[in-house]
């Protein structure tokens, strides 16, 4: 799926609206996760703090009514595109690192990283921990050799 005009104009107001609500201060907030949660057949897309208090919510009507079975993969990687995009906007969080942003669907299951940021690393593709499996194995095996 590639986002249309429209969908990258309110992904953006998406963003700035979780930036007013945490501006850049000397006191920063306590939160370690923005869950996005993504409603496939309202194409509604919402944020939330750790404690479940609803920060924003806007409606992608792209998304609206959108029957594809791959339909959160897709989502991830609009959101994963746009919100490197609007890096410089989402590093200016009055939260406190590291802190990342989540996509979840519409039953609060985690679908994967979007954006996650601490003091000197941003990464804004991929989860963190991907192939960490693989690489532990594969120690695990070298190790076993000798």
């Amino acid at each position: 799926m590639k986002a249309t005009e429209q969908t990258q104009q309110q992904i953006e107001r998406f963003v700035n609206k979780i930036a007013q609500k945490f501006p850049k201060s000397d006191e920063m907030s306590m939160l370690t996760d923005i869950h996005v949660r993504v409603f496939q057949d309202s194409g509604e897309m919402m944020a939330f703090d750790d404690d479940e208090t609803e920060i924003t919510r806007c409606v992608v009507e792209q998304w609206i009514d959108n029957k594809d079975e791959d339909f959160y993969d897709q989502v991830l990687l609009v959101l994963r595109n746009q919100f490197k995009r609007l890096r410089k906007t989402i590093d200016e969080f009055g939260i406190l690192k590291p802190y990342s942003l989540v996509l979840e669907n519409d039953d609060r299951e985690h679908m994967g990283e979007l954006y996650l940021a601490d003091d000197d690393t941003i990464i804004v593709s991929g989860d963190l921990m991907e192939g960490l499996d693989k690489e532990l194995d594969d120690f695990f095996n070298e190790l076993m050799k000798k």
